[in-house]
């Protein structure tokens, strides 16, 4: 709840307001590379539900060059590979949303979600209720992670 109320504290794009303020741990930003970053999503669909954006503001794929392509896959796949580390989970989901249609929730920049899945974690609270369960608060997450960023 403390980290909904905050929300609209926010002018913006997230995706480029958090990186440039520097708060690394109170923005939830796991790991920065060169051209994007990994960053805790804030309104998860399970623990530890990852998103890699770009640095630059773009909705389309097209703009992105190369370099920004590359390392937006290479930073998934060490998503993917801290999630293992810290949580252990038995799948996952990774996948864009392009657009409002589409269920973007901020369809004005891209940005791949990396989303952890257990055997058995079959949740229909959002599908009935609109709301999501998460048995973990954001900040112990990001510590996990976090801490799983060293070997990583």
């Amino acid at each position: 709840m403390k980290y909904i109320a905050k929300a609209d504290d926010v002018q913006g794009c997230i995706f480029c307001v958090f990186p440039a303020e520097q708060n690394d741990e109170e923005r939830l930003i796991l790991h920065r590379g060169e051209r994007a970053f990994i960053i805790l999503n804030a309104y998860p669909y399970s623990n530890g539900h990852l998103m890699v954006t770009p640095y630059r503001h773009t909705a389309d794929l097209n703009d992105l060059d190369d370099a920004e392509m590359l390392e937006m896959m290479a930073l998934t796949r060490r998503a993917v590979n801290l999630l293992k580390k810290a949580f252990r989970p038995d799948g996952f989901n990774i996948g864009m949303n392009m657009g409002r249609v589409a269920g973007a929730g901020i369809a004005d920049h891209v940005h791949i979600h990396v989303v952890p899945r257990w055997s058995g974690d079959t949740n229909f609270m959002p599908v009935l209720g609109d709301v999501r369960v998460i048995p973990e608060s954001l900040q112990a997450v990001y510590r996990s992670l976090k801490a799983a960023c060293t070997d990583v």
